[in-house]
């Protein structure tokens, strides 16, 4: 960024400037023309002399500079991901990121913020708190306010000051006439917790209503798009469960209580052993023209578990499920509003209605808690009860420390459909039994089958296929056990590291199998030995896989990146772990594709003493076998897994994925046993050492 002091009317610079001072070893030279005081919030303010700049440069790069119709870069980016740090306006404190992307700079986050929180939480803390000092002042870390602004937010009189601590009113003008920019609302987001974990003793109405203003500032649906620029990815989660705390110590007058703002309404009632089912009902503005309606019942047969009088709070957001989903990567939407429950810890279930916000036939629903420990949308906490084109029922389960707030999701990206969960499963259970088979015939024939040099490394390359195939399976349904049950984090690392490593292996042996075949077509007279074969196989096979698999995880589990959310699985979204399968296997499979195509060319051709139309046809039956039943064993259909990335949508692409893979090892197996004499006999002419037309497999 660039700032020039205006010193006439003209706000164009004429002359380069040269900018020194800035925390690079070489001054920058800036060609004119560049307006003054460019600011990506529009805010201008002289800063320096004429004749002198100012810019922050980082990773090379400057990221900013303002031409008469706006700001361009001024080093085009180069580096894709490199970052571009940015000071703010003097009247903000923080700075602003951006990140090159596609040689252009997007920004990435905005830490521009003009509260002082830290001021505003002394001052309604002040009187909670023993001694005087700001608890939550980090060391290091400079107030923006000085020293005596608290007492403008309550005089200077005892009176004042202790209202202020009743209800937290005299801090509500500075936030509600601040700008929710990006900055401010990590502020507030942080002010909010802070009072939530210091000052929820006694919460009665006043402090709950001034609490809702402060967090309906941000929950507003026209400040949505901002949170996606908010540093801590996890603020909102943080809001979550902040409101959640401090509302579920609302004190309730007359045995029930009602604190209604637009974008976030808090309900309370008493409970009684034998009172009839509880309800609360929330229909609220999502934005200027549409409403969405939400209710939470408490079952009466949940009811008779209570051993005496207690209370129930319940918080419907609005906005908030939008406002996680721009927050975060994730690849859900939710489809309803947030409905938040505190409960005493005997009720447990609990059914809630969600009006649907999107009313479409071919989007459908999913019942979800939020788990407030791993921050990220969970089905195992609820199960559907009903589901329309306008409303679904769902019954959820209700845990202080993981289940207490819960929405409905849908996921028109995420292709769900029971054809493909039905191929999955038997593919699955055929594959298993296929490579048990498998595996049993080559122990009963091996002595028989690896008689030369090149059958022992054919057979060799085979069962470890399999194996890693068959241990890659047993893991994948390990996997699913362990998410679909307790989840223990831990033991999901676990399964994820093996899982990776086995399909890892399993596309490297092809890989192996696929030289092996390059080596009896083109290496005619070189003779490789049993010993080498079998150690360079080995580093192949098992070597590379393994290497692979430890960098990833110890690059990304330390920034909690590993798995994904909601399966034991590579990371995607924020990470991008997968990429460590991904790049290999569809690398594996391109390389593999060119042995076929090799392989194609090298078939033998028919005797000169046949009709064209006899070797025509006999051509390409021979071919044709010869793809067929290397098309499985070098794992081209994993190739057809682009088509599921292009067009993500498409329910035929994903059947025929599945199809192809789930049966993959079936027709492998059939290769072996029935179709033993096509192998080699597209490896017979001119390649003895490769194997014997019509020999043993």
């Amino acid at each position: 960024m660039a700032w020039v002091e205006k010193d006439h009317d003209d706000y164009l610079v004429s002359t380069p400037l040269l900018c020194t001072g800035l925390p690079t070893s070489r001054p920058v030279t800036v060609s004119p023309p560049f307006l003054f005081n460019c600011h990506p919030l529009s805010i201008f303010t002289p800063l320096i002399p004429h004749g002198m700049c100012h810019a922050v440069l980082h990773s090379r790069n400057i990221c900013l500079i303002c031409f008469p119709d706006g700001c361009r870069d001024l080093i085009p980016c180069e580096d894709s991901g490199a970052l571009c740090v940015q000071a703010c306006s003097p009247s903000f404190h923080g700075e602003i990121s951006f990140v090159c992307e596609d040689r252009r700079w997007r920004m990435f986050t905005d830490a521009c913020a003009n509260l002082d929180v830290q001021s505003l939480f002394q001052v309604v803390s002040e009187g909670h708190i023993a001694g005087g000092h700001f608890p939550f002042a980090v060391p290091g870390k400079p107030m923006h306010g000085k020293p005596a602004d608290g007492a403008k937010y309550f005089g200077a009189d005892d009176h004042g000051r202790s209202n202020c601590q009743a209800d937290f009113s005299c801090i509500i003008p500075d936030i509600l006439s601040s700008p929710a920019i990006p900055g401010n609302i990590a502020d507030i987001v942080e002010l909010l917790k802070k009072i939530s974990l210091m000052l929820s003793e006694s919460v009665n109405r006043g402090k709950m209503q001034s609490y809702s203003k402060i967090a309906n500032h941000i929950l507003n649906s026209s400040v949505i798009s901002n949170w996606a620029f908010v540093k801590d990815r996890n603020a909102s989660s943080t809001l979550l469960d902040s409101v959640n705390l401090f509302a579920g110590k609302l004190l309730l007058r007359n045995g029930s209580e009602n604190i209604q703002e637009h974008f976030i309404s808090t309900k309370g009632f008493s409970l009684h052993r034998n009172a009839s089912g509880k309800s609360f009902d929330f229909s609220m503005e999502l934005n200027k023209t549409n409403s969405v309606s939400g209710r939470v019942l408490i079952p009466e047969e949940e009811l008779q578990k209570l051993p005496e009088t207690s209370k129930a709070i319940s918080i419907a957001f609005p906005t908030l499920g939008a406002i996680i989903e721009a927050s975060r990567p994730d690849p859900v939407s939710v489809n309803g509003m947030v409905l938040s429950v505190s409960l005493p810890e005997e009720l447990q279930h609990i059914l809630l209605t969600f009006e649907k916000v999107n009313k479409l036939e071919n989007v459908g629903a999913q019942c979800v808690g939020w788990h407030s420990t791993e921050r990220r949308w969970d089905n195992k906490a609820c199960k559907m009860k009903s589901d329309n084109i306008s409303s679904v029922v769902c019954m959820c389960k209700h845990r202080r420390r993981t289940f207490r707030s819960f929405s409905i999701l849908m996921s028109p990206a995420l292709l769900r459909n029971a054809v493909l969960d039905y191929i999955t499963c038997v593919g699955l259970g055929l594959s298993i039994f296929s490579l048990i088979l498998c595996l049993t015939v080559e122990m009963a024939v091996w002595h028989h089958v690896t008689r030369t040099e090149i059958t022992y490394m054919r057979h060799f390359c085979l069962v470890n296929i399999a194996t890693s195939l068959l241990i890659a399976d047993i893991l994948f349904i390990v996997a699913a056990v362990v998410h679909s049950t307790a989840l223990n984090y831990r033991l999901c690392v676990a399964a994820t590291f093996f899982l990776h490593l086995f399909y890892l292996a399993l596309f490297f042996w092809m890989f192996t199998l696929g030289l092996l075949i390059l080596y009896g077509l083109l290496l005619v007279f070189f003779k490789i030995t049993r010993s080498v074969f079998v150690v360079t196989a080995f580093i192949i096979g098992y070597g590379c896989p393994l290497v692979i698999s430890i960098l990833t995880v110890s690059i990304t589990e330390p920034k909690n990146g590993y798995l994904r959310s909601g399966a034991c699985w590579l990371n995607w979204y924020e990470t991008k772990a997968l990429l460590a399968f991904a790049v290999p296997a569809l690398s594996i499979v391109a390389v593999n594709l060119a042995v076929v195509v090799v392989v194609v060319v090298k078939t033998p051709r028919p005797s000169i003493g046949e009709s064209c139309k006899s070797r025509d046809l006999s051509n390409m039956i021979r071919i044709s076998k010869n793809v067929a039943l290397l098309t499985p064993l070098l794992g081209l259909t994993w190739g057809f897994g682009l088509a599921t990335v292009v067009d993500s949508h498409s329910l035929a692409f994903h059947i025929t994925f599945s199809l192809l893979n789930a049966f993959q090892v079936n027709s492998a197996s059939l290769g072996i046993d029935n179709g033993k004499d096509h192998l080699h006999q597209f490896t017979n002419t001119g390649n003895s050492h490769l194997g014997i037309k019509g020999g043993s497999m």
